[in-house]
């Protein structure tokens, strides 16, 4: 039986000479665990030399939302989205186990004490790694939410057919 080993470094190094393949993700979802393995996905692809696109839509705009940004809708129903859809990376919600805050807050403690980054880290690791973020100006006008309520890098606003465009010469295409 002869056993070859793998060096981490070479087979980085040999994708990285090759052609990159793209990945593009929806993140639908503005939940903490979601959000935490579509960055998660996105900046392992793109340590491997993949182009990587990450399209925000609906619940997934929270998540490249500033903090505390209040809607500046004109009208009072989509201010009211607003008001409810808390953005900030940092304040997402767990989809199991939210229990008001308590299921999130012991998960970030367990993921702190396991050096584990949150989304902020996560996020700002993507954008450094050159993942492009597309915002969806569908659900930005439908939920009421201004480009000047969403963080610093977003490479494009645009809608479907964009992420489609993107989606087409995908070799993997995720939907979280």
């Amino acid at each position: 039986m002869i056993a070859s080993q793998v060096e981490p470094a070479t087979t980085l190094a040999q994708l990285q000479e090759s052609k990159p393949e793209r990945v593009t993700i929806v993140l639908l979802s503005g939940d903490l665990d979601r959000a935490m393995a579509a960055f998660i996905i996105a900046t392992g692809a793109a340590a491997m030399g993949m182009r990587v696109t990450m399209f925000f839509t609906f619940w997934g705009l929270n998540t490249i939302r500033k903090k505390g940004a209040a809607s500046s809708a004109k009208d009072w129903l989509r201010r009211v989205f607003g008001f409810l859809n808390k953005g900030g990376a940092d304040t997402l919600p767990l989809s199991r186990f939210h229990f008001g805050g308590l299921g999130t807050k012991m998960m970030q403690q367990v993921m702190k004490q396991n050096r584990m980054p949150g989304v902020p880290e996560l996020m700002q690791t993507a954008i450094d790694l050159d993942v492009r973020f597309i915002a969806c100006t569908t659900t930005m006008g439908l939920m009421g939410i201004a480009k000047d309520t969403l963080i610093d890098g977003i490479d494009q606003f645009a809608g479907v057919t964009t992420y489609l465009a993107e989606a087409k010469h995908g070799s993997v295409n995720l939907f979280i």
